[in-house]
């Protein structure tokens, strides 16, 4: 039996039908939504919702859009609950495979994944199997209180190295199975990357708080600004009686930039520019607490969701010229296509061949300008791109009062260089088994970016749910 549909959701059924007649994700125009922080997508409501996923055909198993998706939600069940507006089973569907089904559906470069394997788009729109996973686990939020249903306690205790996508992952299912979990977090709040990375307009904050709320409902103790490795050690920690550790600190360190006059101030790292304009001061790190002051000329040297995220940002803060310099072409530009597309509609610009090799002050001593060399594409690299070939003498300047280094990230090798007998590989990337999380330090774990390199949410959080369940068989034993 369908359930009743709470009235804000048919508010915004009016306004979604109003805008797009039921025909497409709806993002509010870009005169508007570069105005503030804000999310950019207008919610889908309930006769959206339906209709939508009534396009979904109910393809044969192995449907395409269940294999490419990470978790491999059962998608076309999903859609045929929703059609038959049974919203609150389609959410409980979705929990099943998946720890952060109200990130996940936000976040995912679902182009890339569930959506861009849809057979629906060889003839048209692929089903917007994204926004619908938002719209049902929302509709579950207005509806009842979620809790997270928590096992028979085991008496056994696991430490949690940090609280992004993997260590949350790791803790909601260590709780179903009746393990207690304490994450360790370095920061001031909880959430890693989702609350610190990824700017609000992507994914709202209360959305990430309302997850960290439901792991503490259900018992997992959080202990902020303990830097382990530092503060403490793995080792500590089995002193002090945890009986298993996951480490889920991500990869966290800003890739540098080799290039003259890069300390100038005006010349910001990404990840510090990020938290810095997009994370309320209660939150921050004290060492960022000081305003982020931008000039009206801002480039961000990059083409990842980085770079993107920091574009937007930059727009958002009040600058006139928001520019990407990156040195390959759009067709070899790492990141999502859809972040690039909102980035340009919002009036950031790309100049691509363009390699920043020297940043110039002003007569201040802070940035004024950033001297470039044209570029031309070569041979392919070892990533499959074609490798960026300096012009010699094409010299040129691109005036900037701020500049953002947006051109990747490394591991952090404090865990490495802290924990005996824990084998690293690629400058401090943990070595993993990739089905169970299991290093080379019995009773220790790990996942996501640490083990990886960056990566995607959903991938980290998967790894997350795998380590859990491993970690689960070792405390049997």
């Amino acid at each position: 039996m369908s359930q009743a549909i709470p009235s804000e959701f048919l508010a915004i059924d009016r306004k979604s039908r109003a805008r797009a007649a039921c025909g497409g994700l709806v993002i509010r125009n870009p005169e508007e939504r570069v105005g503030d922080f804000d999310d950019v997508v207008i919610p889908l409501g309930a006769e959206c919702a339906q209709l939508e996923a009534s396009r979904c055909i109910h393809c044969p198993d192995p449907a395409g859009c269940v294999e490419a998706c990470p978790t491999h939600n059962d998608i076309p069940s999903a859609m045929w609950l929703i059609e038959q507006g049974e919203f609150l089973e389609a959410a409980k569907l979705y929990r099943q495979t998946s720890s952060l089904p109200e990130i996940c559906s936000r976040v995912c470069p679902h182009e890339q994944l569930c959506e861009g394997a849809c057979v629906v788009g060889k003839s048209g729109d692929t089903v917007m199997t994204g926004a619908l996973e938002t719209f049902v686990m929302d509709f579950e939020r207005a509806v009842e209180d979620y809790q997270i249903p928590v096992g028979e306690p085991t008496g056994k205790k696991v430490a949690i190295i940090g609280s992004g996508p993997s260590g949350i992952s790791c803790a909601e299912q260590l709780v179903k199975k009746g393990h207690s979990a304490t994450i360790f977090e370095a920061l001031p709040s909880a959430g890693g990357l989702l609350t610190y990375g990824i700017p609000n307009f992507k994914l709202p904050k209360e959305v990430v708080f309302t997850s960290i709320h439901d792991l503490e409902k259900a018992g997992v103790k959080f202990e902020y600004g303990v830097f382990i490795g530092k503060d403490k050690t793995i080792e500590d920690l089995i002193a002090e009686g945890f009986d298993a550790v996951f480490i889920g600190v991500g990869s966290q360190i800003d890739a540098p930039l080799k290039a003259e006059g890069v300390d100038l101030t005006g010349v910001h790292l990404a990840t510090e520019f990020l938290i810095r304009s997009n994370v309320s001061g209660d939150l921050l790190p004290h060492q960022m607490r000081d305003p982020l002051e931008i000039g009206e000329k801002v480039v961000v040297i990059g083409g990842g969701d980085t770079a993107s995220d920091s574009l937007r940002s930059a727009l958002r803060l009040g600058a006139k010229e928001v520019s990407c310099l990156y040195r390959r072409t759009l067709k070899e530009m790492p990141g999502g296509s859809k972040d690039r597309k909102l980035a340009m509609e919002e009036g950031a610009q790309y100049k691509f061949l363009t390699q920043p090799i020297k940043f110039i002050a002003g007569d201040d001593g802070n940035l004024a300008a950033v001297e470039c060399l044209q570029m031309e594409l070569g041979e392919p690299d070892d990533s499959g791109r074609r490798r960026p070939v300096k012009i010699e003498g094409s010299n040129f300047i691109v005036e900037a009062n701020t500049a953002v280094l947006a051109l990747g990230y490394w591991p952090d090798e404090t865990i490495g260089k802290t924990t005996p007998g824990l084998e690293t590989h690629n400058w401090g990337l943990i070595t993993i088994d990739k089905e169970t999380g299991a290093t080379s330090v019995p009773g220790v774990y790990s996942g996501g970016d640490a083990a990886t390199g960056p990566d995607l949410v959903v991938t980290a959080m998967v790894a997350g749910r795998k380590a859990a369940w491993a970690i689960d068989e070792y405390l049997k034993v």
